[in-house]
């Protein structure tokens, strides 16, 4: 299946995130398959003498494009120098004895800090069990060695959020153009969010959370953004729940939004959510906004017999069905200085391998444009790539993971 883990544990990170994601079976795995599919998009492998082992993000830290970041599922951050010819990755922190790595749970979320260079922190989220349960933690960790590792102990716990199954957790992490931490979490797990948290103001789960890291009121871990729409509610940070309205909650109504960014010149945020069975989705998330799940899977109604009154739910700029793929991964806009028709469009992707970016169609809307349909091998790949997340370098050019290899391709356009 791949070079790291047998079909199960390590696939099952996407086989849960994706359409029907609360049954059994299994993805095949990745086979070679003609290249000649693929149209305007090469992804050549980079970092070429480096595997990693179930990747899920990468990153490199603010003003610094010395070294990059790979985040494993099973607990590790591994840093190397960003060298084509790189042939050794050391552990930035190694967290696997603290991580319940299981499924979708794991190691799946960081975020240096805005100062990384003067204050070495850095944001993790990842999944812990305790008497059974497990526990979606987001955590501050610094560096006592000037940003070459981070050290385990220093952790500071910022929110814990108790959950009933190892799957939808979401997880990612980014720092927004505002200097405050946003986080993404998941309905939680289940078929169809079967304890309505999506759509609960007084749960963190299914929701965009934004904190404050540089304030701690009170002796409290984080502060609140003074505009988030219940800031003066009591913290929701031990459980993920709360008497009033959680005070973090910053956009409602996801069922998973696995891998999401903001768009560097804007500052846009946006999202890819995965769907239950039928319908992946691409979201612009603002400030206060619900998009809609568990009444809508994209936008469709998911509960007829509520009558699936849509008052107030924000549409998705876009959406595929599983012909077209079957676990929405989020990208970026491109803003790099490749000469191409994709400039300043969103570009994301598909755990079955698909590429798409959208394009503008003329009437306010936009038209999702297939660069490499599931199932096909770009050019540069040895077969379909299982893509757990994209990644963008300071200069804006993308990369992307191949969760199943462990590998770093970049993103070459051709037209």
């Amino acid at each position: 299946m791949n070079a790291f883990k047998p079909l199960g544990p390590a696939i099952a990170l996407a086989l849960a995130a994706c359409g029907g994601s609360d049954g059994g079976g299994g993805i095949p795995p990745p086979t070679p398959v003609p290249p000649a599919c693929a149209s305007g998009l090469e992804t050549p492998r980079v970092f070429a003498n480096l595997s990693f082992e179930s990747p899920v993000a990468m990153k490199q830290a603010p003003n610094d494009a010395s070294r990059w970041f790979v985040a494993e599922q099973g607990g590790r951050i591994r840093a190397f120098e960003n060298d084509p010819d790189a042939d050794a990755a050391v552990n930035f922190v190694d967290l696997t004895g603290r991580v319940h790595a299981d499924g979708e749970a794991g190691l799946l979320g960081m975020a240096f800090h805005p100062d990384f260079a003067v204050n070495g922190r850095v944001y993790l989220n990842f999944s812990e069990l305790v008497g059974g349960q497990v526990r979606s933690v987001t955590a501050e960790f610094t560096s006592a060695d000037g940003g070459q590792t981070l050290a385990p102990a220093s952790e500071r716990v910022l929110l814990t959020v108790a959950k009933s199954a190892t799957n939808h957790n979401g997880g990612n992490l980014e720092f927004g153009p505002d200097g405050y931490l946003y986080i993404g979490l998941g309905d939680g797990g289940g078929s169809g969010d079967p304890d309505g948290n999506a759509q609960d103001p007084q749960r963190l789960l299914g929701k965009f959370l934004r904190i404050d890291v540089d304030a701690q009121p009170g002796g409290a871990p984080y502060g609140i953004p003074a505009d988030n729409p219940s800031a003066a509610n009591p913290l929701c940070n031990v459980d993920g729940t709360g008497l009033q309205d959680c005070p973090e909650i910053f956009a409602t109504g996801f069922r998973n939004p696995w891998r999401w960014s903001f768009d560097r010149q804007n500052g846009d945020l946006w999202a890819g959510d995965v769907g239950q069975g039928s319908w992946e989705e691409i979201d612009l998330v603002v400030l206060g906004g619900n998009y809609g799940w568990n009444i809508r899977e994209g936008a469709h109604c998911f509960e007829p017999a509520s009558g699936c009154q849509t008052a107030g739910l924000i549409d998705p700029l876009a959406e595929y069905d599983h012909d077209v793929g079957f676990s929405i991964t989020g990208g970026y806009v491109y803003r790099g200085g490749q000469a191409t028709e994709v400039a300043g469009r969103y570009v994301f992707g598909d755990f079955g391998g698909m590429i798409s970016s959208l394009a503008p169609d003329g009437a306010g809307g936009f038209d999702i444009v297939e660069h490499v349909p599931q199932g096909c091998a770009p050019e540069g790949a040895s077969g379909n790539l299982q893509i757990s997340s994209f990644a963008e370098d300071l200069d804006g050019e993308l990369f992307l993971l191949d969760f199943g290899r462990g590998q770093v391709h970049a993103l070459e356009f051709t037209e």
